[in-house]
């Protein structure tokens, strides 16, 4: 009776340690030690018994029964393994939670010369422990950014290799979330979210013509010592094709008749594809052994190269080694790689929405030359994941990054977009920032404006800018985002406000939602003073006005050299002026992906331009006191002495 009692046991422990391996349990440590504890118990039982053992061969000895002593041997020895092994499969979760290296898949599988026949994973047993999520010792609040462009990176990065940028490249969002902001709270924020408002009456440096901004201060409750991101399903789509084997700061269509002369950087050397890979690795640092990943690469077709499984299940050593060693080849079917990815959530749609968080990230440098290339398609892909609560990430690979197509992508719910300047850099950013990347907060921010006497211009620092009307503001996400001494990164939308009557009261109604679709908001009343010009109620809103305005300036100075460029002429007639200053830049379409440079050039009458608006900028900066400011005096220093 007691070997079938401890048989018992070790049947139970090797079935719970079965269903722990394959995935089907998730077990807290308590429950582990109390399954040690059973195996300690048959284990002692089986010492037991090889003690009535020891006491048959005495027995034997003496010439007693043989029967007797060959049933007290089975007895005792069957007792002992079953407790050996009840122990063993226990001690070996518990050795794996502790840091053992458990493997589970360990390939990143791409089919050879093009082909769709992908070998499957390499499987051996391993366990997904319950770990906590580090914390934070800051205990400044939180605030929050837009979603859309989180750099501008390719901006600069054109203007320091010769090359003459898009217009998509310098957004206001992105600009933004380069500085830090004084966003006007003064009251406690014990909310989700709280907006704050400022404004400002300040002279145009071109025209001396008197403009009207209002900031909206992006604030929340939420200190930085209480926040944890959610568990993440994570794929990562990553391009493969012929257009990442140019180099980095090079454009890969300029081999077919555009050749240009660059500048040699830190990452001259290396291809596209290699940045690439290296940012993936960098990602796969912040992943906890709680997360799943997977990962999908795609060229003219699409390849899994990872199912989405836990990577407490994965070696992931070996899978960064293997996504190192990937190279370029074929086409861009950027549609086929965002499908495929899609489809790894399949299984994942119904999960816990409170515990875990779906996120695609997708690495390319955004030119698609087959399967559905309209930004219709991928658009509708990604609008149809967002609705399933499947967020996505754009990371921009190379100095030719299409800019443009992304732009109108990260427009959606739950999206924004990163370009790579250099691996190192992109490692520093996700270092700083990864954990407020994957974590939207807000959702459907409007903002009315009841005015008799404004209504609203322009406005900088959203991406559904275009989307404004005079008297609605949306902003589809808001991602939480660091402060430092009160100051928020990125943490300010500016509105430009056209002054229609002398009525300066301002009624303002602010609505959202949070992840649950929960809807919250509050009202305030806003008064303009009578002040003159230049008058800003704080730095912040300071800061924000100088930067809109150089993003005007240098928008509209793209647009101008890019049109004169088409027509092979000087630009006649530029959008900037000394009567109207630095007007709204017009919204251009461009039409194609496979982008071609054009060489770096600046007219004359922009050259005049921005050395007058380097001289109010510089000015502006010593006032504010923030030295980060100098990296776009720089730009400007280059483009007003530029030669060609």
């Amino acid at each position: 009776s007691t070997s079938r009692i401890l048989g018992i046991f070790a049947l139970i422990n090797i079935l719970f340690a079965t269903l722990i391996i394959t995935g089907v349990l998730s077990v807290p440590v308590g429950g582990l030690v109390l399954l040690c504890t059973l195996g300690i118990v048959s284990l002692l039982g089986g010492l037991y018994l090889l003690i009535i053992i020891l006491k048959a061969i005495i027995a034997k000895l003496r010439d007693q029964k043989t029967l007797f002593f060959w049933r007290k041997f089975r007895l005792g020895i069957t007792a002992l393994i079953q407790g050996g092994f009840a122990l063993l499969l226990p001690v070996m979760i518990i050795f794996s939670l502790l840091g053992g290296s458990t493997v589970y898949d360990a390939a990143i599988n791409v089919a050879p010369g093009g082909g769709s026949t992908i070998p499957g994973p390499t499987s051996v047993t391993g366990v997904m422990p319950n770990i906590a999520f580090d914390s934070k010792t800051s205990s400044e609040e939180l605030g929050y950014s837009v979603g859309g462009a989180k750099d501008i990176n390719n901006f600069r990065e054109n203007i320091e290799n010769d090359y003459l940028p898009i217009p998509t490249e310098i957004t206001y969002e992105g600009l933004f979330y380069d500085y830090f902001f004084d966003t006007g709270k003064i009251e406690i924020c014990e909310k989700l979210f709280c907006p704050s408002y400022s404004y400002a009456l300040s002279r145009d440096p071109i025209s001396d013509e008197t403009d009207y901004y209002l900031s909206v201060g992006l604030n929340s409750g939420i200190k930085e010592s209480d926040f944890q991101r959610k568990k993440l399903n994570l794929v990562v789509v990553l391009d493969i094709s012929g257009s990442m084997s140019s180099q980095f700061s090079s454009y890969y269509y300029d081999q077919f008749g555009n050749e240009q002369e660059r500048e040699q950087d830190e990452d001259s050397d290396k291809i596209k594809m290699q940045i690439a890979n290296e940012s993936v690795v960098a990602l796969l640092g912040h992943l906890n052994e709680e997360d799943r990943f997977g990962m999908v690469l795609f060229d003219e077709n699409a390849y899994l190269g990872k199912k989405l499984s836990y990577t407490g299940k994965t070696d992931m050593t070996a899978i960064k080694n293997h996504i190192l060693e990937l190279t370029p080849r074929g086409s861009t079917n950027m549609e086929a790689g965002l499908e495929k990815g899609t489809k790894l959530f399949d299984e994942f749609l119904d999960v816990d929405q409170t515990g875990y968080e779906n996120r695609v990230i997708f690495l390319t440098d955004a030119m698609p030359n087959t399967g559905d290339t309209s930004e219709a398609g991928l658009l509708g892909m990604t609008q149809k994941n967002a609705e399933n609560k499947i967020y996505t990430t754009f990371i921009g690979i190379g100095v030719d990054f299409n800019t443009e197509l992304i732009e109108s992508l990260t427009k959606i719910r739950g999206a924004n977009y990163y370009s790579v300047h250099s691996s190192k850099e992109f490692k520093e950013r996700m270092d700083e920032g990864f954990e407020y990347m994957v974590t939207p907060l807000v959702f459907n921010l409007f903002l009315q404006l009841d005015a008799e006497g404004f209504d609203i211009q322009k406005v900088y620092g959203s991406p559904e800018a275009n989307e404004a009307t005079g008297e609605i503001m949306k902003v589809n996400t808001l991602f939480p985002s660091r402060t430092v001494e009160g100051e928020i990164k990125g943490g300010i939308i500016i509105l430009k406000l056209r002054k229609i009557s002398n009525n300066y009261s301002l009624s303002l109604k602010s609505s959202y939602e949070d992840r649950e679709g929960k809807a919250d908001g509050d009202e305030q009343e806003i008064v303009f003073g009578n002040e003159k010009a230049d008058y800003y109620q704080n730095l912040g809103i300071r800061k924000g006005v100088l930067l809109s305005r150089y993003a005007d300036l240098m928008k509209n100075w793209v647009i101008d050299e890019r049109e004169a460029y088409s027509r092979k002429a000087d630009v006649a007639n530029p959008r900037v002026t000394e009567e109207i200053g630095i007007s709204v830049p017009a919204d251009v379409e461009l039409g194609q992906w496979e982008r071609q440079s054009i060489p770096l050039q600046v007219a004359a009458v922009y050259k005049d331009f921005i050395k007058k608006f380097e001289a109010y900028f510089k000015q502006e900066m010593n006032f504010l006191g923030d030295e980060t400011l100098e990296q776009e005096v720089e730009v400007m220093e280059k483009l007003d002495d530029y030669s060609g």
